[in-house]
């Protein structure tokens, strides 16, 4: 079978209107009276697919949400609402939904979202989670992957790569940091961010299927290439520690993906209102490359050479 990105652009696409922007923005516009648009994502996880299955179901909670507010803050969004469509093998303890129930509650009151309705029914196999996500924004003020133009710089938020080395944790397969498994569990999506990178980010996605394919959807959606230096991207203290005693763990960082931080374009005259920006969301904010004409997305060496290209990063089918 072809992979996600195919099969939505050969049998989805040509169902969308002019709300859906193409499929390529992992949202939808849909402008409202009183001068704003309404942001809206769908996002699921699936029992064996997106995470194992004997993870907290409090943590499972959390995630299942988070990933939806990250589509929201890549396009600039304030979350309000959401829909949730849960279905339970039907030999899953109550306990069990009680403390899923108590996961979401902790998301949505961090996050400044509640829940609108959605629907429950019994599975067959595994538990998957669908979660409808709505924000709001100015009209006119969503932040888009279409935007980047040739010499804007990249930026990333937070670090990079915890996640994919905490999923090796989960795994067993990685003894590392508590800290890096949590990253994993319980990603922080960059809300506040987001909706502050209105009117300064030229485009925008957030890192969900690996940095170099988020970024590779921004270049597609716009017409671009890009280069990416691999000396500044961005690692916490522990991630640098096991990339820097094991090089094999490198792709964890530029193509792992559950990452759920912000890539995303903006002028080379934005840079320090970007500093300010970082400074005020309390958000580390590292420049990492530049767009470039073509149509590759690239990671470079500090002498030039290529590390990888962005066809790497996670892919439904394949």
């Amino acid at each position: 079978m072809a992979g996600e990105f195919d099969l939505i652009a050969t049998y989805f696409r040509p169902l969308a209107g002019p709300e859906g922007l193409g499929l390529v923005d992992d949202a939808a516009c849909v402008t409202v009276s009183g001068g704003a648009d309404l942001i809206v994502t769908k996002d699921l996880i699936v029992e064996g697919v997106h995470f194992i299955g004997d993870e907290p179901a409090q943590d499972i909670a959390w995630k299942a949400l988070a990933v939806n507010l990250s589509d929201l803050a890549a396009k600039g969004a304030a979350p309000s609402l959401y829909f949730l469509g849960l279905s339970l093998p039907a030999d899953r303890p109550e306990a069990w939904v009680a403390e899923f129930a108590s996961g979401l509650r902790a998301c949505q009151d961090a996050f400044g979202v509640r829940l609108a309705g959605g629907d429950t029914t019994a599975s067959r196999s595994g538990v998957t989670i669908s979660i409808t996500a709505m924000g709001s924004l100015p009209s006119g003020t969503m932040i888009t992957r279409s935007g980047a133009t040739v010499g804007n710089d990249i930026y990333v938020s937070g670090s990079l790569g915890d996640a994919a080395l905490g999923l090796k944790m989960v795994q067993g397969d990685l003894d590392c940091a508590p800290a890096l498994r949590d990253r994993y569990l319980r990603p922080m999506p960059r809300v506040g961010l987001g909706q502050m990178l209105r009117g300064v980010a030229s485009a925008c996605a957030d890192v969900s299927d690996g940095l170099l394919a988020d970024l590779g959807h921004i270049c597609a959606a716009s017409g671009v290439g890009a280069r990416v230096d691999q000396v500044c991207l961005p690692l916490s203290g522990d991630a640098a520690t096991l990339v820097g005693r094991d090089s094999a763990l490198w792709p964890c960082v530029y193509s792992g993906g559950d990452d759920y931080e912000l890539v995303f374009t903006a002028p080379r005259e934005q840079a320090e209102h970007l500093v300010r920006i970082a400074r005020d969301c309390d958000v580390p904010l590292m420049r990492i490359g530049v767009i470039e004409a073509g149509n590759e997305c690239h990671l470079v060496d500090p002498e030039g050479n290529l590390v990888q290209s962005a066809h790497q990063g996670y892919q439904h089918f394949r």
